[in-house]
């Protein structure tokens, strides 16, 4: 094996990882950058997912990042839109240069004397090693090779088809077909009315309702401010509209939860009509923003049950049967393809084995360091975003933040920065405060967050900003291991009788 050696490598070409190419290039330009990806092209999320109607469930003025402006009509963007605001912001800054495809990383290994990580991988012709000063993972949170379907009896026996949304087949005909869509997430929204379109019927099955709301797939004042100013002035303007009134809503689904059901709940009454059982299929058992909200864009869900051709069906999976599902309640719904649109499996850091001077590192046993780093973990970070606003607020966050960290350590003549557990008591508190399935099956492999600053995740951008853009960054991180020909010079001075 080759080893080559750049100051940062990147894990993963997706949005996270093309927002840290641009992010590395402007603020930290003396660094060298290779981005490692999996895939054989880039765009992550937007790349892998080809389900119909892909789609956004944040708007592009936030998913977009803070440095290009989103200049398309639609705010809530379909998929292949958005891949194509990633490969343009790769293509136009010259970040695509920088990655290499098919280098699925393995390992990663950090050095104390060396004061670099050494990453393997397995590229298109064998095994490639490749060290770096610093390791920043922009891999996602879920894993890309399988997503999550649950054990259902009797699968082996249906005739139809099954899909997993995640592994779309580009060749499956659903036309005149009934099609049961079980879940009642984000993915199950879209593709429902989607589907529909084509569909003899298509029936959403889901075990208890979800909050669903609709907004226009247009934002009328972004449209307007871009048709009269700048559209980087008309862009922020946008950008912090939209951050303060998601930051608002949130806010008051915490302080007054009741109220704000009440008015969601009202809001679906007020498109599907008063004979609607609302009750049963979209009255969740659960606070708002106790699992992420689900956006439909102009109401396409609500007009497709209008329309009669699609239906929502509140009930549990008894088995599947040759000709469809049986339910426990004893009906049966008759299907030609049966899609489970049952959600993600999530992975920390691409299930990557670290290690740390041969001692192999445990994640789960580590504490989260502002969201992005992990305790007596060096020189590492990771991109993860919000749950209650979109992900690349946070992700451009921290790329900012891990450019600071860089130009500090360039700065004092170290090569090491370790966030280190302060002797004041703390409390472990899940990393994520979320009750949907697919935080709750895997937070015991995750990290702990802790009960106070900077170990604890506060979900609130505006916060993050200050802490993260303007905060100091010594806040129990430990900046160490000088560079080689500074740490002689000081044993030198040391060696000077006085």
């Amino acid at each position: 094996m080759t080893t080559e050696h750049f100051d940062v490598i990147v894990v993963g070409a997706g949005i996270s990882g093309i927002g840290a190419g641009y992010h590395l290039q402007t603020l930290s330009p003396d660094r060298s950058y290779v981005i490692l990806e999996g895939r054989p092209q880039l765009g992550g999320t937007w790349d892998l997912f080809r389900y119909p109607g892909i789609r956004s469930d944040s708007d592009m003025y936030t998913l977009g990042y803070s440095f290009r402006p989103w200049t398309e009509a639609k705010a809530i963007a379909d998929g292949p839109s958005i891949l194509k605001y990633v490969n343009d912001t790769a293509r136009d800054n010259g970040i695509d240069r920088h990655i290499r495809y098919n280098h699925h990383v393995n390992t990663a290994s950090w050095s104390t004397e060396n004061a670099r990580w050494t990453v393997e991988s397995t590229g298109p012709d064998g095994p490639v090693a490749i060290t770096c000063n610093f390791l920043f993972m922009c891999s996602g949170y879920y894993n890309y090779a399988k997503g999550h379907t649950p054990d259902f009896p009797g699968a082996d026996s249906f005739t139809g088809s099954i899909v997993h949304p995640q592994h779309w087949p580009q060749d499956l005909d659903y036309s005149g077909k009934k099609v049961v869509v079980i879940g009642s997430g984000a993915t199950a929204v879209t593709l429902v009315p989607e589907m529909a379109k084509r569909a003899a019927h298509v029936t959403m099955l889901q075990r208890s309702p979800t909050y669903v709301v609709s907004r226009p797939s247009e934002d009328s004042i972004a449209n307007w401010l871009r048709s009269k100013l700048p559209s980087k002035v008309a862009y922020g303007i946008t950008r912090w509209k939209n951050v303060l009134f998601g930051m608002f809503f949130f806010r008051l689904a915490r302080r007054k939860p009741e109220k704000v059901k009440e008015r969601i709940i009202g809001m679906v009454r007020d498109h599907l009509g008063p004979d609607y059982d609302v009750a049963k299929h979209f009255t969740p058992r659960y606070n708002p923003w106790d699992q992420r909200l689900c956006l439909v864009p102009d109401a396409d869900l609500f007009d497709s049950l209008k329309a009669g051709t699609s239906s929502v069906v509140t009930d549990r999976i008894e088995a599947f049967t040759p000709s469809g599902i049986k339910l426990e309640s004893g009906d049966e719904l008759p299907a030609d393809v049966i899609v489970t649109a049952t959600g993600l499996e999530l992975q920390l850091l691409s299930d990557v084995a670290f290690s740390v001077d041969g001692t192999a590192v445990d994640l789960s046993k580590t504490y989260n360091y502002k969201g992005m780093m992990y305790s007596d973990l060096p020189n590492l970070a990771s991109s993860f975003g919000y749950t209650n606003a979109s992900w690349t607020l946070k992700a451009d966050l921290t790329c900012g933040y891990v450019c600071r960290l860089l130009n500090t350590m360039a700065k004092r003549g170290l090569r090491q920065a370790t966030p280190r557990i302060s002797t004041e008591a703390m409390q472990p508190e899940p990393f994520l405060d979320f009750s949907s399935g697919y935080v709750t099956r895997a937070m015991e492999k995750f990290p702990k967050q802790g009960d106070r600053k900077p170990w604890k995740l506060y979900q609130n951008y505006a916060l993050d900003i200050l802490t993260l853009k303007y905060g100091s960054v010594d806040a129990e991180m430990e900046f160490s291991n000088p560079v080689p020909s500074r740490r002689s010079v000081a044993d030198k001075r040391e060696a000077v009788p006085a």
